[in-house]
């Protein structure tokens, strides 16, 4: 080993030693564990001075793209598939957690960077889709715990774009919350709202990570699919997606977040009355879905 070499490794250490102060014993161990990997990169790919700089640039304009209703990072995170990797990691400890349920709790997927708090709580039944363009669609099941037993007041936090992909948060001007809202099941532990079925879209492709992606050459395209953060007490909540059956990109989500058991057939229906007594004087969509949530430790 060469001079150099041994510098890089004696400086590696060093800066693990100057962490040995630190009395968390978590960020101790996340930061040393971080510092190891970025110096073995750093020396893997023999990164270069202009590299790293580039590197420092991106990181600082994905930064200043960032806003009160863009998150840049959170992007950048789930196109890495670092945001999934976290979730299916989370999900594991669950799981060991909970094993002598007799199904699994449903599965989780991304955030997304289009989640807002705050959506206003709707009764049962509301249409979440006023207003919004797309065609519509009628959402009903249960929230239940991984033994079958119906969970009552669980909360459903519900938010999609509209049916050509388009988020709230994506228009110009001052925004307005739209095909979202909260909603809380029955005594049987069901639910059923109105919105529209999703369609799928590009993730934003003006800002740095979009440009990242166009440089991997990779699809930016995401299925269609709508967001729920399902939630009751004493059970470990989720951020989910219900994703369209037969939508394009399935196969190859930009942000990795498909499973397979969130796939959902959506059944067209005619014109007439809807499961909910709704009277429908178009065609509509139907789909159903079953939320299987794990008791809390």
């Amino acid at each position: 080993m060469d001079a150099t070499s041994t510098c890089a490794l004696d400086l590696t250490e060093k800066v693990i030693a100057s962490l040995s102060g630190c009395e968390d014993e978590r960020f101790r161990f996340v930061m040393t564990e971080l510092v190891k990997h970025l110096h073995a990169f750093a020396r893997k790919v023999d990164l270069r001075s202009e590299e790293w700089m580039a590197a420092i640039q991106f990181l600082t304009a994905v930064g200043q793209t960032c806003t009160d209703k863009r998150q840049e990072f959170i992007l950048l995170s789930d196109t890495l598939g670092l945001s999934m990797l976290v979730v299916a990691l989370a999900q594991m400890r669950a799981s060991k957690a909970s094993t002598n349920a007799v199904t699994p709790a449903t599965e989780a997927t991304v955030l997304g960077p289009y989640y807002w708090e705050g959506a206003p709580d709707l009764p049962l039944g509301a249409d979440l889709g006023a207003g919004v363009r797309g065609e519509p669609a009628f959402y009903h099941g249960r929230v239940t715990d991984t033994e079958g037993r119906p969970l009552a007041g669980a909360l459903l936090d519900i938010w999609s774009g509209d049916g050509e992909g388009v988020y709230d948060m994506q228009l110009e001007g001052n925004a307005q919350m739209r095909a979202r809202g909260r909603i809380r099941t029955d005594e049987e532990g069901r639910y059923w709202f109105w919105s529209i079925k999703p369609s799928f879209y590009p993730i934003p492709m003006d800002g740095p990570v979009g440009r990242m992606i166009e440089h991997m050459r990779r699809d930016p395209n995401r299925p269609g699919h709508i967001h729920m953060i399902v939630s009751a007490e004493g059970h470990v909540p989720i951020a989910t997606h219900l994703f369209v059956a037969n939508s394009p990109y399935l196969e190859t989500d930009v942000v990795f977040g498909v499973r397979d058991s969130l796939i959902v057939p959506f059944e067209r229906m005619e014109p007439g009355t809807a499961s909910d007594g709704r009277v429908m004087d178009r065609p509509y969509w139907e789909a159903h879905y079953d939320f299987r949530l794990a008791a809390a430790k």
